[in-house]
């Protein structure tokens, strides 16, 4: 799970495996699995360290 930001500022958690596209148009979008999309504040990049960090996390002992 990654902690995102919505553009109103308000923060969610995210289910990291459930992401199918993330996408620049001009604000990130995150689309997920069952099609349900969401705009945050994060860029790409950013949300792909966050999930990095999240796998990371899972395979540390």
């Amino acid at each position: 799970m990654i902690v995102l930001h919505k553009i109103n500022g308000d923060e969610f958690v995210m289910n990291s495996n459930h992401i199918e596209v993330i996408e620049k148009k001009p604000d990130t979008t995150i689309t997920l699995t069952n099609d349900r999309k969401y705009i945050v504040k994060e860029t790409i990049d950013e949300v792909l360290e966050k999930v990095r960090n999240y796998h990371r996390l899972l395979l540390t002992p």
